[in-house]
């Protein structure tokens, strides 16, 4: 690591190897589906490990479907809040299963999917209109949402044309969430279960967190597929695929003081660390304390021209000096995927810390890729 040029993102192919094999005793015990929401977790280059573990992906488009198509090669279910009428033919053509966010788009759009795919598997996405989401900004089932169908606006007369229903509620949240939210999708649409073919559970369950009750979760899906053995019943996790499995690792460019000592990085929680900002949350940096809980205390800012590009302030045991590496920890989800080139800043390259201990870059980015998507 200390001659990885950086930025980088560092992916570690035992950790998220470990991740994969929790979500394989979940699938073997409560005999669930599971698959890789791209929309957490993208990096194509660890597809060959992931496939062996989970059934396919969940893409939110056209091009999360190609890529899944092209690289992932499993069962592909695609969700759109709203497709275009031009990218239907395509996305039918290479999907397992098509779910629309309203009984509008459904209508709109089944006949000219089925033309392209008549073993396409139709679905809808409801709003079981339940959530504890942490942040209301990721809160699907918030007041006004636009994701998903709610009780009063399904179309029961859908049933028959439809084989399965949908819902996402969760962020971040563990099984007693996910009971919660199953209690109410229930209690709204329980009466149609009986007549369609599978339920998709959606994302948002941070099963590979440590104090995660994985436990609990298997028994929950096998009482669901007690009551309803005919059902076919999906998991799409993303952020729970990528969790704690690499880094990314970051240079001190330069020191500066101004009331504190500030160092500035050759990279940009603004444009390669966003959900800190949007979320937002704390990075934890590897080797540092919070602020003043360590000998020496130093405010982490990105290389852009945003004042507002701040990871955060953090102590250390040591002074900083400029060229230490500053490792970012729990990198490799909603980064890569949402990561831009604001200002120009490079994005970082990617690597993978093979199995057996030997760094590969797998991915980097130069002018090129600034330029070309303008």
């Amino acid at each position: 690591m200390t001659n990885l040029q950086t930025p980088c993102w560092l992916l570690e192919e035992t950790l998220l190897e470990n991740n994969l094999k929790t979500l394989a005793r979940i699938k073997e015990q409560a005999g669930v589906k599971i698959l890789l929401a791209l929309k957490g977790y993208a990096l194509w280059q660890s597809f060959d490990l992931v496939s062996r573990y989970l059934d396919g992906c969940c893409a939110s488009g056209l091009h999360e479907a190609k890529l899944s198509h092209e690289k992932f090669g499993k069962e592909l279910h695609t969700y759109s809040p709203a497709f275009k009428a031009a990218d239907i033919p395509e996305i039918a053509a290479i999907s397992h299963h098509l779910v629309f966010n309203s009984p509008a788009q459904f209508r709109a759009f089944a006949p000219l999917a089925k033309q392209h795919n008549p073993h396409l598997s139709l679905g809808l996405r409801v709003n079981p209109e339940y959530s504890k989401s942490p942040v209301e900004l990721y809160n699907p089932c918030g007041l006004y949402s636009r994701l998903g169908t709610t009780q009063v606006n399904f179309d029961a007369s859908l049933i028959g044309e439809l084989e399965g229903l949908h819902f996402h509620a969760l962020c971040e949240q563990d099984a007693f969430a996910l009971e919660k939210v199953l209690e109410a999708f229930e209690a709204k649409f329980g009466a149609y279960l009986h007549q369609l073919k599978w339920v998709n559970f959606g994302g948002g369950h941070h099963i590979t967190r440590k104090d995660y009750d994985v436990d609990g979760l298997i028994t929950l899906l096998q009482n669901f597929k007690a009551k309803y053995p005919h059902l076919t019943v999906y998991l799409e996790p993303g952020e729970a695929v990528g969790w704690q499995t690499g880094t990314l690792v970051t240079t001190v460019l330069d020191i500066v003081h101004n009331g504190i000592n500030i160092a500035i990085l050759d990279t940009s929680s603004e444009a390669h660390m966003p959900d800190t900002i949007i979320m937002p949350y704390r990075a934890d940096v590897r080797g540092s304390a919070k602020s003043g809980e360590k000998p020496y205390t130093y405010r982490l800012g990105g290389n852009t021209c945003l004042a507002g590009d701040i990871m955060g302030d953090y102590s250390f045991d040591q002074p900083l000096q400029i060229g230490d590496k500053i490792i970012f920890e729990d990198q490799m989800h909603y980064t890569m995927v949402k990561a831009t080139t604001f200002n120009g800043v490079p994005l970082p390259s990617i690597a993978i810390q093979r199995q057996d201990g030997t760094i590969e870059v797998v991915k980097t980015f130069g002018y090129e890729d600034f330029r070309d998507r303008l």
